[in-house]
C-alpha cells in the first residue's frame, strides 16, 4: 500500500469509525450486513438526499423485507410506493433484479461486481458500492460526494464530466484493501457533513493535511463544472375528469417517461401547448388559468389544467383506466408532477376559473 493510500484511509476511518451516521440501512458495528437493504438503499439515493429516502426506506422495508418478497410484489403497488423519489426506471429494475435474485441466485445476492453489473439496473457505482459494503470486497466506489472529495484532494482542475476517469483513478489509489466498505462509508459521510459543496468545514476534516485543494486555499472551487446546457421547454396539458367524487386515472405506458405509473390523462408534450388533444373522453371541457411547471433531467415542462365534470353514467374513457375517490387520491402513488397538478385543482383551482 502507498504512503498516500495508508495516511489517507487510516486517518479516515479513524473519524468514521468515531462520527458514522446512523442510518436505517446500515448495520451497526458488529451486527451482520444485509446485503438487501444496502442494494436498496443505494438505488433509492440515486439522485435522491438521504432525509428523503429515510422514510421511504423505513416504509418499503416493513413491506417488503428482502428480495423474495421484492419479487413476489405487484408491479403497481411497487411504482406507487417509489412515487415522489422519480427516475421511476429505477423501481421497475428492482422489481427485475429482486426477480433475479430469485430465480437465478437462489435468493442469495451475488458477490462480485461482476456478477452484480450483470442484475437489471445496477450500474458500475451500485455493483461497486453493494460488493464493498455489503460483502467486504476491494471495490471503488465514487458517487458525488466521493466525486468532490476526491476532486479536492488532488486538486483535479479538469472539469466535469469530464474529470470522471481522473476522479476514478485518483479514488483507486487510496481505496485500502481492508474495510473497503466502511471507507466508502467514510467518504460519503465525509462529503455529506464536511467537505460540502459550498462553505466545505476544513477545519474539522480528517484528511485536511493530504488535500491539495486545501493547500491551494480555495477547496470550494472544486470539482469544476461546466456550464450547463439550457434545457428545452416543453409544453401540456393534464384532463381532469370527475364524476360523483371521483376522477379519472390512467396507466402509463411501460415503457418512456414514469412509464407503469398512475397518471391523469394528458395530451402530447411538445413545443406548443396541444389544447385539448387528447383528451380521454368527450366532455365539457374547460382550461383553467392555473399552470403547473416541473422539472425533469432533460427538459422544462409546463402544464394546463382541463377539467371536466360528468354525469354519473361513465362516458366512453381509454381501457387502462380507473375511477379513483378524490378524497383518497393521495393513496394512488402519482408521480411529483401529477400530484402537483392534483393539488391545484383541489385547493380550487376549479372554482376560481368558474
Amino acid at each position: 500500500m502507498n504512503a498516500k493510500r495508508s495516511s489517507v484511509s487510516g486517518a479516515l476511518l479513524d473519524w468514521y469509525d468515531a462520527h458514522r451516521r446512523d442510518l436505517p440501512w446500515r448495520a451497526k458495528p458488529g451486527e451482520a450486513v444485509d446485503p438487501y437493504r444496502v442494494w436498496l438503499s443505494e438505488v433509492m439515493l440515486q439522485q435522491t438526499t438521504v432525509a428523503a429516502v429515510t422514510p421511504r426506506f423505513l416504509a418499503w422495508t416493513a413491506r417488503w423485507p428482502d428480495f423474495a418478497s421484492l419479487a413476489a410484489a405487484d408491479d403497481a403497488d411497487v411504482m406507487a410506493a417509489w412515487a415522489g423519489l422519480g427516475y421511476y426506471a429505477r423501481a421497475r429494475n428492482l422489481v427485475k433484479a429482486a426477480k433475479a435474485v430469485v430465480a437465478e441466485h437462489g435468493g442469495d445476492f451475488p458477490r462480485t461486481e461482476v456478477e452484480l453489473r450483470a442484475l437489471p439496473g445496477l450500474g458500475a457505482y451500485t455493483a461497486a458500492a453493494v460488493a464493498a459494503i455489503a460483502f467486504g470486497e476491494r471495490a471503488v466506489v465514487v458517487d458525488a460526494n466521493v466525486e468532490r472529495v476526491v476532486a479536492r484532494l488532488f486538486a483535479i482542475e479538469t472539469p466535469l464530466p469530464a474529470a470522471r476517469p481522473a476522479i476514478r483513478v485518483a479514488a483507486d489509489s487510496i481505496t485500502p484493501d481492508a474495510r473497503a466498505g466502511d471507507f466508502a462509508q467514510a467518504m460519503m459521510d465525509l462529503g455529506s457533513g464536511i467537505c460540502t459543496s459550498r462553505a466545505p468545514k476544513c477545519l474539522l476534516c480528517p484528511i485536511r493535511a493530504f488535500c491539495e485543494g486545501f493547500k491551494q486555499g480555495a477547496p470550494e472551487r472544486l470539482p469544476v463544472k461546466a456550464k450547463k446546457a439550457a434545457k428545452p421547454q416543453r409544453y401540456g396539458t393534464i384532463f381532469w375528469l370527475e364524476r360523483d367524487g371521483q376522477v379519472l386515472l390512467v396507466r402509463r405506458p411501460d415503457k418512456g417517461l414514469l412509464g407503469g405509473m398512475r397518471a391523469f390523462p394528458t395530451g402530447p408534450w411538445g413545443d406548443v401547448a396541444p389544447g385539448f388533444e387528447d383528451a380521454p373522453a368527450q366532455a365539457d371541457w374547460r382550461m383553467l388559468d392555473v399552470t403547473v411547471a416541473h422539472g425533469f433531467t432533460h427538459f422544462d415542462l409546463q402544464l394546463t389544467l382541463a377539467v371536466a365534470t360528468v354525469e354519473a353514467h361513465q362516458p366512453r374513457v381509454p381501457t387502462a383506466s380507473e375511477w379513483w375517490p378524490i378524497d383518497e387520491l393521495d393513496t394512488a402513488g402519482l408521480p411529483t408532477v401529477f400530484a402537483k397538478a392534483g393539488k391545484a385543482i383541489r385547493n380550487g383551482a376549479i372554482r376560481r376559473a368558474a
